[in-house]
């Protein structure tokens, strides 16, 4: 599919009083849906690396408070955290995408994955396998998301995560897994100030973004860099409802971290070659032109912050 048709229908079912249903019908039928197993054992993989940046950070998932911003279709980190034993996770996103049976296919599915979430938490395997046993007897008994993990699971949505209603310091980690490239600037600076706020003196943020043009995964006949040749303007026009891309660059979203009172503990940015020789062939727009290609380039980081003293 040409990218530009994907975003013309995207387009219009962003203005159609049933867009958000029928958006979901094509999710399942071309997009992100379609191969459940897959998109779950990827979700898998970036909770697993999310998980080791925080033990080499020196924060373990037993008994950790958390936070995500952006839930998604499904749970995966939520629940993932959860047989690992964290205390309690609060999930929030601006729209209510969670479908019971997502839910279900999501807890099921995770009975795969038990070896994997233990060795990634350093936990006990059998603690693990023993949650998911209660979690599936919970979900096919007709509970939902928060009564079927005891209380440890809260799904908000729809949800301001900028004004989250959590107390001062009684988080220890707020988290986001390729979320943060589809929220404004302004709402990444407000999330942030919210994080400070309710982290703990030693609680930690790890985000991690894919700041690449996401066209790019259905039209493989331009980079993750096409849409910088685009003014504001022009890319406003491609921008909907439901693929809203900041164009935001990794090391803006390090800058808006420490303007905000954190300390980077983390970045995993990285200048590639090949990004190098696909930037060279895309007429960036001025509007770029203050960007160093070296970080122009980047499409992905992980980072960590922590308040700063």
């Amino acid at each position: 599919m040409h990218w530009r048709t994907k975003g013309l229908v995207q387009k219009v079912l962003g203005l159609h009083p049933a867009g958000a249903g029928l958006h979901y019908r094509l999710q399942c039928r071309f997009g992100g849906l379609t191969d459940f197993s897959r998109e779950l054992a990827t979700k898998i993989e970036d909770w697993t690396i999310m998980v080791g940046h925080l033990r080499a950070a020196g924060m373990p998932l037993a008994g950790t408070r958390m936070v995500e911003i952006g839930t998604g279709w499904y749970p995966t980190f939520p629940l993932a955290c959860h047989l690992a034993g964290a205390a309690r996770v609060t999930t929030f996103d601006l729209t209510r995408h969670l479908r019971p049976e997502l839910l279900r296919r999501c807890v099921h599915e995770l009975g795969g994955f038990i070896d994997t979430i233990a060795t990634a938490a350093g936990v006990d395997g059998e603690e693990v396998r023993a949650r998911h046993v209660d979690l599936r007897a919970a979900i096919d008994a007709g509970a939902g998301l928060e009564e079927a993990t005891g209380g440890v699971v809260r799904y908000c949505a729809p949800a301001d995560a900028t004004r989250s209603g959590l107390a001062d310091g009684e988080v220890d980690v707020v988290f986001s897994n390729s979320v943060l490239e589809h929220v404004p600037p302004d709402v990444i600076r407000a999330m942030y100030r919210e994080s400070r706020r309710i982290l703990g003196a030693r609680g930690l943020m790890f985000h991690s973004v894919n700041c690449g043009d996401h066209y790019a995964y259905v039209d493989r006949r331009i980079s993750q860099l096409n849409y910088l040749q685009y003014s504001d303007r022009a890319w406003r026009f491609w921008n909907n409802a439901f693929l809203y891309q900041n164009r935001m660059r990794a090391h803006e979203f390090v800058d808006l971290a420490l303007e905000c009172g954190f300390r980077i503990t983390l970045d995993t940015s990285t200048t590639r070659p090949q990004r190098l020789r696909e930037l060279a062939e895309v007429r960036v727009h001025p509007r770029f032109a203050h960007v160093p290609a070296e970080q122009l380039c980047i499409t992905s980081i992980d980072l960590i912050a922590e308040p700063a003293a």
